[in-house]
């Protein structure tokens, strides 16, 4: 490749009858992410577009699919988890095309399919029976709110730094230093 230079890029165009979701609602609100978007712009516009039109669709494709997730994810919490969820992948069409730097080489064009996502919330029920669909209220916590289980965890855990530490203070009896909790020298008088 060093001798050739990256040329123009051709997207496949993003159309609203290509969103690969069922019995969308004609006044969707379709947000595009792109790679530089900021996700405060994305989201101040899609807050306060969506209680008119109670739809969003939250597009995008190659390295912006992640940024198109969290603001999915932001818009869910702002509404409390009561938004119905569609999510489909699918992805895009893209036309690299590169010139030669020397006269008797050939143009190349070099055809890339990047991942793209589509996310549907809806505040109004939609079919439950669609493949992607997330019921509103389902929520993952990442720690448990069980304070059993979390003093069960923090017991062992302490049962085992003392069985560790205990090891390390054995081995060191003879050579009269011993080792603290932070791996410091700490000398014993015998």
């Amino acid at each position: 490749m060093e001798n050739y230079k990256k040329g123009k890029n051709v997207e496949e165009p993003l159309n609203r009858n290509n969103i690969p979701i069922p019995n969308l609602p004609n006044n969707f609100l379709w947000m595009q992410v792109r790679g530089g978007s900021k996700i405060r712009n994305l989201l101040t516009h899609a807050l306060n577009e969506f209680p008119e039109t109670k739809n969003v669709v939250w597009t995008g494709f190659g390295p912006s699919v992640g940024k198109a997730v969290t603001c999915a994810e932001l818009t869910k919490r702002e509404y409390n988890n009561r938004l119905h969820q569609i999510t489909k992948l699918s992805h895009r069409q893209v036309d690299e095309y590169w010139d030669p730097l020397l006269p008797e080489l050939d143009k190349l064009v070099v055809k890339r399919k990047l991942p793209m996502i589509h996310i549907y919330l809806s505040i109004d029920p939609i079919n439950s029976k669609e493949l992607g669909y997330q019921a509103p209220g389902v929520f993952l916590p990442y720690k448990s709110h069980d304070p059993k289980a979390k003093k069960k965890f923090n017991n062992n855990r302490s049962k085992t730094n003392k069985k560790t530490n205990n090891k390390n203070l054995r081995k060191n009896e003879n050579s009269g230093q011993s080792t603290s909790k932070d791996n410091t020298d700490v000398k014993m008088e015998l």
